[in-house]
């Protein structure tokens, strides 16, 4: 059994809103992500903070306010961990309109043994990972005196690191990990979704 976290954040000033709810391909970045992770999930956790109660998200997917707003992605990951049914869990950003199910599979694969599978493509990226509830205690202790860095979190925890190389050999342009934090990043990303027809949510 396998959870999906996706962290919705807060709103976006660059973006002038809430960013999962920017659209790419005529779907939102939330909506894109879910589709996603639909496909590989048992259980699906949207992650916000309190003033996005309400949040418009699809029949049967759980939404959860982050228990520890203002704290960042950790506390988003510590919230999510907690309501999770599974032992491995696959925490991502609304952020990622590419993501390749079959490398997320492949991060799934590679879970058992590991507190956290994370993949290193130009530099760590552990909003694009899997983490085991072992995590919880690790997380909590960090998000409560205000430890941030999901780095130093890391540093405490059994990781394996999922080099570029290996990515490469899945999604050969590293699309899954293009995230969108600007209106220039938005208009690429939905130049891109015409070049590789996602406009009706095309498998990549």
């Amino acid at each position: 059994m396998v959870t999906s976290i996706v962290l919705t954040g807060g709103g976006s000033s660059r973006l002038g809103g809430n960013k999962a709810l920017q659209i790419v391909g005529g779907k939102s970045l939330l909506q894109r992500v879910i589709e996603r992770v639909t496909l590989i999930s048992d259980q699906i956790l949207v992650i916000g903070s309190p003033h996005q109660r309400g949040f418009p998200v699809d029949s049967g997917i759980e939404y959860r306010e982050d228990l520890y707003p203002g704290k960042g992605p950790l506390g988003g990951i510590y919230t999510g961990l907690l309501a999770s049914k599974s032992v491995y869990n696959l925490v991502v950003a609304c952020d990622l309109p590419f993501l390749n199910v079959e490398l997320l599979r492949y991060l799934i694969r590679l879970s058992p043994g590991f507190d956290a599978v994370v993949p290193r493509v130009g530099k760590v990226q552990p909003l694009h990972a899997v983490y085991s509830k072992n995590c919880l205690d690790a997380v909590k202790v960090q998000v409560e005196h205000n430890l941030l860095k999901i780095s130093r979190f890391l540093d405490s925890v059994n990781v394996r690191y999922v080099e570029e190389t290996e990515c490469r050999s899945i999604d050969r342009q590293l699309l899954s990990f293009f995230n969108v934090n600007s209106r220039a990043d938005l208009a690429r990303v939905n130049r891109l979704a015409e070049d590789i027809g996602l406009k009706n949510g095309d498998k990549l």
